[in-house]
């Protein structure tokens, strides 16, 4: 069989809403999955019958569904209880991210860079999946296929900024991606059928986006969003980790 060439878009017409491409079983665990696109990507994951068990996680949830990017504890004790039940741990789907928070707003100047909102996007957007890949990846199933996908942005993309501006959340999300791409060479030594990469979704609708969608600006319904991110990571193999790919399976300049 010949392997992919990662350097070629993604062939999403052999993609499967049943995600084929993972062997039967095993654990798929969706990160944020209270928000718009995690409660979907959750759904849908559970709908192709592909494993057997979904877990969801998020910081709106109580008990062991209990997970707070900026508490390692809770990201610790997450992991344990992945780990407790036994069964490989084929997807990690991190669907968790910040644009702006309360008073949090995106720069449009240098002048309105404030050293505390920028330590908040870099803690969620940066460091909370870092630390999700510190405690999951070496739980990732040692044969077979298996996939840890986080979604970045495109205007993480130090060679796609022509604007400007969003200084906070470019640089977090700059730095999640190379921390994704760092993390997939380590991985890729034990684990080389395994995929570490990032995701872009494109404009959806949800809390995150509702207040930036312009006229003329195509949005997505969360579900679509969340079937096309799945149709990308059935699409993957372990060639192409470190990769980052948008919604139509086409890779992004750094």
């Amino acid at each position: 069989m010949t392997s992919p060439d990662p350097t070629m878009p993604l062939d999403l017409t052999r993609s499967s809403p049943a995600l084929t491409s993972f062997p039967d079983g095993g654990l798929a665990v969706i990160i944020g999955a209270s928000g718009a696109i995690g409660s979907e990507v959750a759904r849908q994951a559970e709908a192709s019958g592909r494993f057997a068990r979904v877990l969801r996680f998020a910081r709106s949830t109580s008990g062991e569904g209990f997970l707070d990017l900026t508490d390692e504890a809770s990201i610790a004790k997450a992991a344990a209880h992945i780990a407790a039940t036994g069964q490989p741990l084929r997807l990690v789907f991190n669907a968790t991210g910040m644009l702006h928070d309360g008073d949090i707003q995106p720069e449009k100047s240098w002048r309105t860079l404030d050293p505390a909102a920028m330590a908040r996007s870099f803690a969620i957007n940066a460091i909370g999946p870092a630390l999700l890949m510190k405690h999951l990846l070496p739980l990732l199933a040692g044969d077979g296929k298996s996939v840890f996908a986080t979604l970045s942005a495109r205007v993480g993309s130090i060679g796609d900024n022509h604007l400007g501006g969003w200084y906070s959340y470019r640089a977090a999300k700059a730095a999640l991606n190379q921390l994704v791409h760092s993390a997939a060479i380590e991985l890729a030594r034990k684990r080389p059928e395994a995929a570490c990469v990032v995701l872009h979704p494109g404009t959806v609708a949800s809390r995150l986006s509702d207040p930036f969608a312009k006229a003329g600006l195509t949005v997505r319904p969360a579900e679509e969003a969340a079937a096309r991110l799945l149709a990308v990571v059935d699409a993957l193999h372990g060639q192409h980790s470190g990769s980052f790919h948008d919604a139509e399976g086409k890779e992004i300049v750094w």
